[in-house]
């Protein structure tokens, strides 16, 4: 087995994880946490206003 058996497999395995991240961020189960996460920026001023007020900065 030489480096190029080493740099083939590599490659093999780096592809399959490749493969898995997008089925993992494409999957159905994931979709309400990015829906979520995607509408943060557009969430009520009061929300922030209170959480600020809790923790005593202004």
């Amino acid at each position: 087995m030489d480096i190029n058996d080493f740099r083939s497999w590599h490659t093999v395995v780096m592809l399959a994880i490749f493969i898995g991240i997008i089925v993992w961020a494409y999957s159905k189960k994931r979709t309400h946490a990015f829906d979520e996460a995607a509408h943060l920026p557009f969430e009520d001023d009061a929300t922030h206003s209170a959480t600020l007020k809790k923790e005593d900065i202004q």
